[in-house]
């Protein structure tokens, strides 16, 4: 029974994912649609006054292009972490028609890191020209959004085994709050090249950093709250709660993450 149930909600998870393929891919296409000049007809010296604007108009199509890429893709990952919070609390209710509530927040763990393994970064290959080996040795920031989504998937995995009653090593409730703990610092040192250009580029930098720092704290605290949920005391329940409620802010904040 519990096999069907993990498959099915599995099954689930594959479904979404290709539901929200096209949405994702259409977000992404900005970035590879080659910008054509507009004066192609200019001659001598016209043409050569008309292509630093052209470049320039290049320049902040692609810009805005990856903005909008970047903000989607945490709203997105956002909606899953709000969900993954109301499951939780949710699966805490003593009537037994929520226990299939278990596997369902580990799932969306599994969502939004598969989503970030695949759509995130559409400079690699299948959306861009570079390869996945030139992306992740070569910019930094590609390596970070996959460990990232690496850290999810590896937790989604092994929650959904607990929750099947496969993994039941003590030992093991506490790999959600050290990976939890090393995402957070983890942001506080991602790098980030959105803002790194235009004029109010240092003002955008520090809104981006200011975010990415109420970011790692709200994820530090979901890791201290579910380890002391771990622990065998009567206020599991409650701190199992407060880990969820962050988990909720956590998941708003994404939401809000702007540009």
């Amino acid at each position: 029974m519990k096999f069907v149930c993990t498959r099915n909600l599995l099954a689930a998870c594959a479904a979404a994912m290709f539901l929200v393929a096209p949405w994702a891919a259409q977000q992404a296409s900005p970035r590879d649609q080659p910008m054509h000049p507009d004066h192609t007809e200019h001659e001598g010296m016209a043409m050569s006054m008309d292509e630093p604007a052209q470049m320039d108009a290049a320049q902040q199509r692609k810009l805005l292009a990856d903005k909008k890429e970047s903000e989607f893709n945490h709203h997105l990952a956002g909606l899953f972490v709000i969900l993954a919070g109301v499951f939780i609390i949710a699966e805490r209710t003593p009537s037994r028609r929520w226990s299939l509530l278990r596997f369902a927040w580990p799932c969306c763990f599994l969502l939004s890191g598969l989503f970030l393994l695949v759509f995130s970064d559409t400079e690699l290959w299948p959306f861009g020209p570079q390869s996945w080996w030139y992306g992740l040795t070569h910019n930094l920031e590609d390596l970070q959004h996959k460990t990232f989504a690496v850290i999810l998937l590896a937790l989604g995995f092994i929650e959904v085994q607990r929750a099947r009653g496969i993994l039941r090593s003590a030992w093991l409730g506490w790999v959600f709050p050290v990976l939890a703990c090393c995402g957070s610092v983890m942001l506080l040192f991602h790098e980030h090249h959105t803002g790194m250009h235009g004029a109010e580029h240092m003002t955008v930098m520090a809104h981006i950093q200011t975010e990415h720092q109420s970011f790692a704290a709200t994820g530090f605290g979901i890791g201290i709250f579910k380890g002391l949920s771990e622990l065998p005391t009567r206020r599991n329940v409650m701190f199992a709660r407060l880990g969820s409620l962050l988990m909720i802010v956590l998941g708003v904040l994404l939401i809000l993450y702007t540009e």
